[in-house]
C-alpha cells in the first residue's frame, strides 16, 4: 500500500470518527421514517393539556430534570427494579406528573412506527407543544435523540438543582451540563408558571439556619402572607402555592419582576439576584420586551435539549418508556 493511500485511509478514518463523535440532532428526523410523528404529539397535546393546563409546567420540569441526568435521553422515565433505584424515585423527581402523558403519546407513536420514536424526543416535543399550546414561547426541536439504558437514583441526586441550591451551586451544576450564566436566569424563567409544595421553601419560613429564623432575603410581607394563608406549619408536604403568585398560567415576565422584589419562592431563585452577572440579566429582561424573552428563552431550552444526546446507533429506542428493552 502506497504512503499516499495509508494517509488517505487514516484521514477518512479520523474524519469518521470525529463525525460519529459530533453526531447532529436535525429539525424534521423522523420526515421518511414516521412522518406524522409529530403532528401525533401535537394534536395529542393541543386535545388534552387544556384539561389540566398545570401540566404544562410539570412536563417542562420533566424535560429538564431528564437533560441533567446523562443527556436528554429519557433515563427519568424509566422504573426501578430489584437491582436497580431509578431516578424516578430521588427526591428530586418524587413531584414530577406526566408519566402517564407520555406513556399515552408514546403508545400512540407505537401504533404508528413500532420502534421508530424515542422516548427521549418524545419528551422533548410534549414540552414544548405543551408551553405553546397554553401560550407560553415557540422554540425549535430538532430530533433524532435516542433512549438511555441507565437511570440511577445517585446520578439524580447529585446532578439536578434543588430549590434550595445557592449560587454557587447552580453555576456549577448548570456549568457541568454545558450551560452558563445566562442559561440559568433564563431556564429559571419557567418559574412564571407552575405550583409547588411547601416542603419546596418551608425552611425559609420557618427554620433557615437551623434556629427557628426567617430567611433574610425573602420580602417580609411576602413571608408573612405564605405563612399565615399557604403553609401555616413547618411539615406541611400537601399544600400547593404559585411559584408566580397571580399570574402562574401566564408564560410572562413577572417571576424576573417578583426576584427584585425579594419574592423568589425557592433559595434557588433568590440565589439569581446575589450575582452581579445574573441580576444584571434579569434586569435586561424586564427593560425589554416580552418577546425578547421568548425569543432568549426558546435559544437555552434549544441548548438544554442538546445536552449529552445520544444518537446514531448509541442508546436504543425504547418501546415502552419505563422499561429498557431487553
Amino acid at each position: 500500500m502506497g504512503r499516499v493511500s495509508y494517509l488517505a485511509i487514516i484521514i477518512f478514518g479520523l474524519l469518521g470518527f470525529v463525525a460519529s463523535t459530533q453526531a447532529q440532532l436535525q429539525l424534521g428526523f423522523y420526515s421518511k421514517s414516521c412522518p406524522r410523528a409529530e403532528k401525533i404529539i401535537q394534536n395529542f397535546v393541543n386535545e388534552h393539556i387544556h384539561n389540566a393546563p398545570s401540566l404544562a409546567a410539570a412536563l417542562i420540569r420533566m424535560h429538564f430534570h431528564d437533560c441533567f441526568v446523562r443527556g436528554c435521553d429519557a433515563s427519568v422515565l424509566v422504573n426501578s427494579t430489584a437491582n436497580n433505584q431509578a431516578e424516578k424515585v430521588a427526591p428530586p423527581n418524587l413531584t414530577i406528573r406526566g408519566f402517564d402523558f407520555i406513556d399515552r403519546v408514546k403508545s400512540l407513536l407505537e401504533a404508528e412506527c413500532p420502534g421508530i420514536v424515542s422516548c427521549a424526543d418524545t419528551i422533548a416535543l410534549v414540552a414544548r407543544d405543551s408551553i405553546v399550546a397554553t401560550g407560553g414561547p415557540f422554540w425549535r426541536v430538532p430530533t433524532g435523540r435516542r433512549d438511555g439504558t441507565i437511570s440511577r437514583f445517585s446520578e439524580a441526586l447529585a446532578n439536578i438543582p434543588s430549590p434550595f441550591s445557592n449560587f454557587t451551586t447552580l453555576q456549577t451544576l448548570f456549568a457541568n451540563q454545558g450551560l452558563d450564566l445566562k442559561d440559568l436566569v433564563l431556564l429559571s424563567g419557567a418559574h412564571t408558571i407552575g405550583v409547588s409544595h411547601c416542603s419546596s421553601f418551608t425552611n425559609r419560613l420557618y427554620n433557615f439556619t437551623g434556629k427557628g429564623d426567617q430567611d433574610p432575603a425573602l420580602d417580609s410581607e411576602y413571608a408573612a402572607n405564605l405563612k399565615t394563608r399557604k403553609c401555616t406549619k413547618p411539615n406541611d408536604n400537601v399544600t400547593i402555592v404559585e411559584m408566580d403568585p397571580g399570574s402562574f398560567r401566564t408564560f410572562d415576565l413577572s417571576y424576573y419582576t417578583l426576584l427584585l422584589k425579594r419574592r423568589g419562592l425557592f433559595q434557588s431563585d433568590a440565589a439569581l439576584t446575589t450575582n452581579p452577572t445574573t441580576k444584571s440579566y434579569v434586569t435586561q429582561l424586564l427593560q425589554g420586551p416580552l418577546k425578547n424573552f421568548y425569543a432568549e428563552f426558546a435559544l437555552s431550552m434549544e441548548k438544554m435539549g442538546r445536552i449529552s444526546v445520544k444518537t446514531g446507533a448509541a442508546g436504543q429506542i425504547r418501546k415502552h418508556c419505563a422499561v429498557v428493552n431487553s
